[in-house]
């Protein structure tokens, strides 16, 4: 059984699928591991830490042919045709955006890690927690960055500065770790969720919970927030719109899988704002929760920065790379076993977790989007 790490080919992409650590680990459940020269290069892996610790460092054409392929992105056109009919793929696959076709076509199975229910079991794999945990913290780190002032009270013989202020939008993974950076960095924050269970993981970490009546709750399933009613949008905004005027930096993490992103911050909202606040839109891939915001780009409008990166866990390559080839790991634990006859692919579809993730079974579409 041979498990693949090939080089990622999307632009920009600095993350590994297989760090040297979890080599070893994939060594000890029996398998055997090649990685594609180069691929951990850019999250500072070195071919020579993955050969210590007995991967072998191969051409993109030996890794694509292994029987197990560990990727971050969905692979390129050109990786897919090298790989083998009946080979497994195990990576974000980006299923709600299409494109599962060419892999069924090409005869794969896919194990696409967004589909990860989130239950107990299986929080250990949940790729998607792993890296908005990252997005979050660099969110706060990037509006620091653009904000020209000081976050914490500052005293000095000069004068003072007053603490900013810094409103999140959005408490999931991300919104979490966006609201405890920005407190460790001295801020004031207040957050604000759909799902009123958050509040008091807000108020745990030091921040305030702007309490607003929508009269529904947006709580969804698996733990994530569901579509609000046209009328229930509409309140929000106009609830919301005067404490985000009032932000020096606001944070949305809003996204529902599959969706566009809702409008949490619209137009006249920005220009209400004062000059020089900050917007960090973690939901530009899906349209952004500021209809200004653009997709990969930072710019300024109405006087306010609007930053629309969408990269934030590859430019933490090291660490995320960590996290996520854990998450892989675990995730091989379920369907990896070996027996006097060497080591196989196993996929149990009674295990809910494999059931659920498995987009594509031997060349035949099992996702179907909602």
């Amino acid at each position: 059984m041979l498990v693949g790490v090939p080089r990622e080919r999307a632009a920009g992409e600095c993350r590994v699928a297989a760090t040297p650590e979890t080599v070893k680990k994939l060594l000890a459940l029996g398998a055997q591991v090649c990685v594609e020269a180069g691929a951990g290069e850019a999250a500072r892996y070195a071919d020579a830490a993955y050969a210590q610790a007995g991967a072998r460092v191969t051409t993109a054409a030996e890794t694509l042919a292994a029987d197990v392929l560990l990727t971050v992105r969905r692979p390129v056109a050109e990786q897919i045709a090298a790989m083998r009919p009946g080979a497994l793929l195990v990576g974000f696959a980006d299923p709600h955006a299409g494109g599962l076709d060419a892999l069924a076509q090409a005869g794969l199975s896919v194990l696409a890690v967004e589909l990860i229910p989130r239950i107990s079991r299986a929080q250990g794999m949940d790729a998607l927690s792993s890296q908005a945990n990252i997005a979050g913290y660099r969110a706060v780190l990037e509006a620091t960055a653009h904000y020209r002032r000081f976050l914490p009270l500052m005293m000095t013989s000069a004068g003072t500065a007053k603490p900013s202020r810094v409103v999140i939008l959005g408490v999931g993974v991300a919104g979490l770790q966006a609201i405890a950076t920005a407190r460790r960095l001295g801020a004031q924050v207040e957050a604000f969720d759909v799902r009123p269970e958050t509040r008091e993981q807000v108020l745990s970490l030091g921040a305030k919970f702007i309490d607003i009546d929508l009269g529904e709750s947006g709580a969804g399933a698996g733990g994530y927030a569901r579509e609000l009613s046209a009328q229930a949008q509409q309140r929000q905004q106009e609830l919301l719109g005067e404490r985000l005027k009032a932000a020096d930096i606001i944070i949305t993490t809003a996204l529902i899988p599959g969706r566009p992103a809702p409008v949490l911050v619209p137009e006249a909202v920005v220009q209400g704002m004062r000059p020089g606040s900050v917007i960090v839109d973690l939901a530009a891939a899906n349209g952004g929760n500021c209809p200004l915001t653009e997709a990969d780009r930072v710019v300024e409008k109405h006087g306010v920065t609007l930053v629309g990166i969408t990269d934030y866990p590859s430019r933490l390559a090291t660490d995320a790379s960590a996290f996520y080839a854990r998450n892989l790991l675990n995730l091989l634990e379920l369907v990896l076993r070996t027996d006097e006859a060497g080591t196989r692919v196993e996929l149990d579809l009674q295990d809910e977790i494999i059931a659920a993730a498995l987009a594509v079974q031997a060349g035949t579409l099992r996702f179907a989007k909602p």
